[in-house]
């Protein structure tokens, strides 16, 4: 066996990774449409390696669309559930921003960010008129592989 390689990381770098995440929520989200949105759509799927948040109006056009690599997170990291409550503010933040006041939320995928994406989308203020979880489930899937002979 080869040597192992411990990764450490400073405080500096630490620091450093949080201001960029920081800034990254603080930038000007461009919104397609201007016009006021009371009622709203947000989907959010959850992979186990990354976090994606669509806001979209009730016809399904989507307004904008946030994941955790966009909102400043690297590697690993954006599987976990804290990097999919950030994508929740920011999509909080643009919801405030064009006056939706009630949301249906959509929830795809088997990653950590479930939960927590949802809990902000609620704590933040807006008015949360249902959760649907809409991951695809297989009725019987396909054929499996022959079995294996010795």
């Amino acid at each position: 066996m080869g040597k192992k390689h411990i990764a450490t990381t400073s405080g500096e770098d630490t620091i450093k990774e949080k201001e960029s995440v920081d800034t990254a929520l603080k930038k000007e989200v461009k919104v397609k449409s201007i016009d006021r949105v009371s009622e709203a759509r947000v989907y959010v799927s959850s992979s186990y390696n990354n976090t994606i948040v669509t806001l979209t109006n009730a016809k399904g056009e989507v307004l904008v669309s946030k994941s955790a690599g966009a909102v400043g997170f690297k590697g690993a990291k954006k599987a976990t559930s804290f990097a999919a409550s950030r994508v929740a503010e920011a999509i909080v933040n643009v919801c405030k921003k064009l006056g939706v006041e009630r949301v249906e939320v959509f929830i795809r995928g088997v990653g950590a960010g479930r939960e927590s994406a949802v809990r902000i989308l609620v704590n933040q203020g807006l008015n949360v008129v249902s959760i649907k979880d809409v991951t695809p489930i297989p009725h019987n899937g396909i054929r499996p592989k022959k079995v294996r002979r010795v």
